[in-house]
């Protein structure tokens, strides 16, 4: 059994003082693939060391994430720019909309989303998009951008079924994680009308723990809470959602 963790930020600080064994932990448990997101400008060089560890199984993104576009965006954008002209990467994200924290800069947020939209266009890249509090914002700079030459995944997803279906719509898979095990969770009473071509598995490490691991630090490990709670809402061995989830990440990512 083979599984996919299609977000992790295993570059991250929480991770210093035991990636090697928290990754050993994961590839020991069937868990080989591992899609790391960016955030900004400061953590490509954690990202590429992340990856030296492990070069077979550790792919990048590149790209913006919307909570860190400030007024500076452009400059950020342009290290994205340069980083995708530098290195190889799988996807451009994690980008999109972020309306939780703060609205302040919706319009920087947008223009950077719309930006790097085009430049996975141009590529032949997949995205990967963040959507927190801003489903309709982002179906909006969809319907403006969105064509065959755009695919992706919607990261975390935590919408209604209708959310979900426009989304499937724009050539998007859903990333399911932590959030499906919660007892207010909700995606877990529709999941089962959504057909497992449209799924694949995430973590979001260290961030969004699954049900029994809630408050604590997250890591690809727990992809397998994930994976019980799917073979449960689909009735399917769990072998199977593997199987399935991993070959819609090899669709999605070309890897």
């Amino acid at each position: 059994m083979i599984l996919t963790d299609t977000h992790a930020h295993l570059y991250a600080d929480d991770f210093d003082e035991d990636r090697d064994l928290v990754l050993k932990r994961a590839i020991d448990a069937g868990i080989e693939r591992f899609f790391i997101p960016a955030i900004d400008r400061h953590y490509y060089p954690a990202m590429q060391a992340l990856k030296n560890l492990f070069p077979d199984k550790i792919f990048l993104m590149a790209g913006l994430h919307p909570t860190h576009v400030k007024d500076d965006y452009e400059e950020e954008l342009q290290v994205v720019q340069e980083q995708l002209n530098l290195h190889t990467y799988c996807a451009i994200g994690e980008i999109g909309l972020d309306l939780y924290w703060d609205k302040s800069h919706f319009v920087q947020q947008r223009l950077a989303f719309i930006t790097q939209l085009r430049w996975a266009k141009e590529r032949k890249l997949p995205v990967v998009i963040h959507c927190r509090d801003a489903f309709d914002e982002i179906f909006e700079v969809l319907e403006e951008v969105a064509d065959a030459q755009l695919w992706g995944i919607f990261h975390c997803f935590t919408g209604t079924y209708e959310q979900a279906q426009r989304a499937i719509g724009f050539n998007m898979k859903l990333g399911i994680g932590g959030v499906v095990t919660f007892k207010n969770g909700k995606i877990d009473q529709f999941l089962d009308r959504i057909p497992l071509q449209h799924i694949v598995l995430e973590t979001d490490a260290p961030y969004m723990s699954p049900v029994p691991y809630r408050g604590k630090r997250n890591e690809s490990l727990y992809l397998l809470e994930v994976l019980d709670k799917l073979s449960e809402i689909y009735k399917l061995p769990k072998q199977e959602i593997a199987r399935i989830s991993t070959e819609n990440s090899k669709i999605i990512f070309g890897i």
